[in-house]
């Protein structure tokens, strides 16, 4: 399984605030260590990772989690959803 955490950045370089909180509730619960991968959608560069990661999932919202395992992938907008579907059930 590899999970990708995907936050946005404006274009005046700050992070949204709801990506920060869920960051920091990630490092709270000690889940953070879990993820495999950050990526920034920037808002400025259509051509970040985080953006074209987005275009590719048609993720519309940030912050979001994508869940590959094997061929399956599974895109959670909802953080306490990803940790009970996810962090919680891999443990």
């Amino acid at each position: 399984m590899h999970i990708t955490f995907v936050k946005k950045r404006f274009a005046d370089g700050s992070t949204c605030r709801k990506c920060a909180e869920v960051e920091q509730r990630l490092l709270r619960d000690g889940h953070h260590q879990r993820i495999d991968e950050v990526l920034v959608a920037d808002v400025a560069d259509p051509d970040s990772p985080g953006m074209q990661l987005a275009r590719e999932l048609n993720a519309e919202y940030a912050p979001f989690f994508v869940v590959r395992d094997g061929a399956r992938v599974e895109v959670y907008t909802i953080y306490l959803k990803f940790v009970r579907e996810v962090l919680e059930r891999a443990a």
